[in-house]
C-alpha cells in the first residue's frame, strides 16, 4: 500500500469511527481552553480535567487569573506534573494578555507563541479548536502512530506536522488530530499495540513481522 492510499484509508476509517470527536479537555472558552492545553503537557487529559473546575471557579478568564498569587495558582493544581511551572505560566500568560491584547487571547500562531508557556503544539491546538483555524497539532499519540502507519519518517515532531499536512487535506486537519489522539488511546497504545495488532496497524502493514518501535519525538 502506498503512502498516500494509507493515508486515505486512516482518514476514511476514523472518520467512520469517530464522526464528531470531541475535544478532550473540559472547557468554556478561548481561555479556559488555552490553560487547560498549558496544563496538559507532560500530563494526561484526564488529570487536568480534574482539577480545572476548581481553578475555573477561582479565574475563567485573564483578568482574574492575572490577579491570583501565582502561590494559590499552584496549590490548585498542585496534583499535575510541573505546577510551579504551570503556575508561573498561567499567572504570566494572564497577565500578557491583559496588557497586549485588551484581555482577549490572541489570534495568531505568532501572538500565541509569544505568551509564557505557550509553545507550537499548544498554540496550534487554540487555533484549532478555538478560532477554527487549519492546524495539526502533533502530541505523542499522533508521532507514534504517524511512525506506525507510514505516514511520516518521525525523525521529530515538526518533520511529523510537515509529513501529515502534506499528506491530508487542509479542511480536516482540525478534525484529524481529534482522530488520530482518540484510536491511539483506545486501540493503539503505545504498550497495547506494537505496530503489527490494531486493524489499521494490520492493514498499513500486513507484512510488518517484527514489532515496531516508535522513535522519540
Amino acid at each position: 500500500m502506498l503512502k498516500k492510499e494509507r493515508a486515505e484509508y486512516v482518514s476514511k476509517r476514523l472518520d467512520e469511527l469517530y464522526p464528531d470527536p470531541p475535544i478532550p479537555l473540559d472547557h468554556t472558552n478561548s481561555f479556559t481552553l488555552l490553560v487547560a492545553v498549558v496544563l496538559s503537557a507532560q500530563c494526561t487529559d484526564k488529570k487536568v480535567n480534574e482539577v480545572t473546575p476548581a481553578l475555573f471557579a477561582r479565574a475563567s478568564g485573564p483578568q482574574s487569573m492575572s490577579k491570583l498569587p501565582v502561590s494559590k495558582v499552584q496549590s490548585l493544581i498542585q496534583t499535575l506534573g510541573l505546577a510551579p511551572q504551570k503556575a508561573k505560566a498561567l499567572v504570566g500568560l494572564s497577565k500578557q494578555i491583559m496588557s497586549q491584547h485588551a484581555g482577549h487571547v490572541p489570534g495568531t500562531f505568532e501572538e500565541l507563541e509569544a505568551l509564557p508557556g505557550v509553545g507550537h503544539k499548544t498554540a496550534s491546538v487554540v487555533m484549532a479548536q478555538a478560532f477554527g483555524h487549519p492546524a495539526f497539532p502533533v502530541d505523542t499519540h499522533i508521532h507514534r502512530l504517524a511512525q506506525r502507519w507510514g505516514l511520516s519518517k518521525g525523525e521529530n515532531v515538526v518533520q511529523t506536522e510537515k509529513d501529515l499536512k502534506r499528506l491530508f487535506p487542509e479542511d480536516c486537519w482540525n478534525r484529524l488530530h481529534l482522530q488520530i489522539i482518540f484510536y491511539g488511546r483506545e486501540h493503539c497504545t503505545a504498550r497495547g499495540c506494537d505496530g503489527t495488532q490494531c486493524e489499521i496497524c494490520k492493514t498499513c502493514y500486513p507484512r510488518r513481522k517484527k514489532p515496531f518501535v516508535a522513535r522519540k519525538p
